[in-house]
């Protein structure tokens, strides 16, 4: 029986066919929906987009035509007008984005045109992660494919529209995956966050009006065009319209993406289509949209995967990230590693993030090792408190939210912690030995770099 929340759109067709070919992908209809939006005028494109519903499958869910309304018309600007294609997905647990590009390529770079052509933009950057390698030689070898086409470039399918792509590679910052510390690295500065206001839309790359989206976002437009905006806003549910891609990991027997219509039940995911916990383990918890949103306890996997119930469950459907924890993962340890990533992560801008996550590490490895005193324990979320909200972008809430809610929702095992003087895993904690991806040279030094916890 198939499980209900499975519906393939933007993959429906990967399994039988090589998408990256053209030919492959035209033999599926690719391209058709480019030719469509071509005559069809740009604001009735961004009407469409705002039928749809379509969320961004970023992280932060905000409405894609909505954000693309904010773009000022050609003619009410001096400045070209610039799309921006988010390929970083750096977020811990995120491996949706990279399928995309690896199998599905041409749709991607389809649904870049056909948003330029929308938002009356000549030019698109695809910011891809250093790391993707192999993701860079399949999106140029697409795109190359598309220019011999005349799907890209001067006077795309005989129209006065012009469409040039080009892909940047970033250096493997999780930091770049911020939309402006994303432009200032494209623009080859340093990649820190901006201030806001002016948002991108306004002033982005070079200081031009500027839509960023990420690859899962842009490879649905060309869906919505063939199938109509209000006939796609009936997938999912209400205020989630459509399919996504969720990248389950972890403690779970078959781990993958999986395109689910929003609404499916996360039950659903992990039991149904991820074959559940292996070895007949208990689950003990779920992170339901990358490392740094609120986790979720067992007693919440019927949550349905969508943007108003994980907001009612406290957390954030995310970058679709979907980590699964068994009965063995100690909370305190994988606190800490969580920590040592945003750590070592920030880019040290902002003073509550620079100095926060450094102070929540040093705490968390005292609750380790058994050695903190109870007061710590609090000292650990008055941190967290100082940090949240007042940073210049997500990466400081991105730290101190899944610890706060670790703390919250299994405060006893941190307790245990305290007043058994050691971890009561006993060493036999699935994470035990895991390493997180701290600056070797600082924790060398830690012992002589450390602030004083209760300064």
């Amino acid at each position: 029986m198939t499980p209900s929340g499975l519906h393939e759109v933007l993959l429906r067709h990967a399994d039988e066919r090589d998408l990256t070919k053209r030919a492959e992908y035209e033999a599926v209809g690719g391209y058709r929906a480019l030719t469509t939006a071509l005559r069809t005028d740009p604001g009735e494109l961004v009407e469409s987009l705002l039928a749809s519903g379509l969320r961004g499958r970023g992280g932060a869910g905000f409405p894609m035509g909505r954000k693309a309304s904010f773009i000022p018309k050609p003619d009410q600007t001096p400045n070209p007008i610039y799309l921006t294609v988010n390929a970083d997905e750096s977020e811990p647990g995120t491996f949706k984005d990279r399928e995309l590009m690896l199998r599905i390529p041409h749709a991607v770079i389809e649904g870049i045109v056909i948003t330029c052509h929308a938002i009356g933009a000549e030019t698109a950057f695809v910011y891809l992660r250093g790391e993707y390698a192999t993701e860079f030689d399949v999106m140029a070898a697409a795109l190359d494919e598309a220019h011999e086409a005349g799907y890209v470039g001067p006077g795309i399918a005989g129209t006065d529209t012009n469409v040039t792509i080009v892909i940047h590679r970033g250096a493997g910052a999780y930091i770049c995956g911020e939309e402006t510390a994303l432009l200032e690295s494209l623009e080859g500065k340093r990649g820190q966050p901006r201030s806001k206001p002016p948002f991108p839309a306004i002033s982005g790359v070079y200081a031009s009006p500027t839509l960023i989206n990420n690859v899962e976002t842009i490879a649905t437009v060309p869906t919505i065009v063939g199938m109509g905006g209000e006939e796609y806003a009936k997938l999912g549910v209400e205020n989630s319209a459509g399919t996504r891609l969720f990248s389950l990991s972890g403690n779970v027997v078959k781990g993958g993406n999986y395109e689910l219509e929003l609404g499916t039940p996360l039950r659903e995911l992990i039991y149904d289509l991820g074959g559940g916990i292996p070895d007949g383990r208990a689950l003990k918890a779920v992170i339901p949209g990358g490392s740094s949103v609120p986790v979720l306890t067992a007693d919440e996997v019927d949550t349905a995967l969508d943007f108003d119930a994980m907001a009612q469950a406290g957390t954030m459907l995310g970058s679709g990230a979907v980590i699964v924890i068994d009965e063995r993962a100690c909370m305190v340890q994988l606190g800490l590693r969580v920590a040592q990533f945003y750590m070592h992560e920030s880019c040290g801008k902002c003073t509550p993030c620079r100095e926060g996550t450094r102070w929540m590490v040093q705490i968390l490895r005292k609750l380790e090792a058994g050695e903190a005193e109870q007061g710590e324990l609090d000292l650990l979320l008055n941190v967290c408190d100082r940090i949240l909200g007042n940073c210049l972008c997500p990466l400081g809430d991105a730290a101190a939210m899944p610890i706060a809610s670790y703390v919250a929702k299994f405060r006893e095992e941190y307790q245990r912690h305290i007043d058994e003087g050691g971890c009561p895993f006993g060493g036999e904690s699935s994470l035990e030995g895991v390493v997180a991806p701290v600056d070797q040279h600082h924790a060398h030094l830690r012992g002589q770099i450390e602030v004083p916890i209760h300064a």
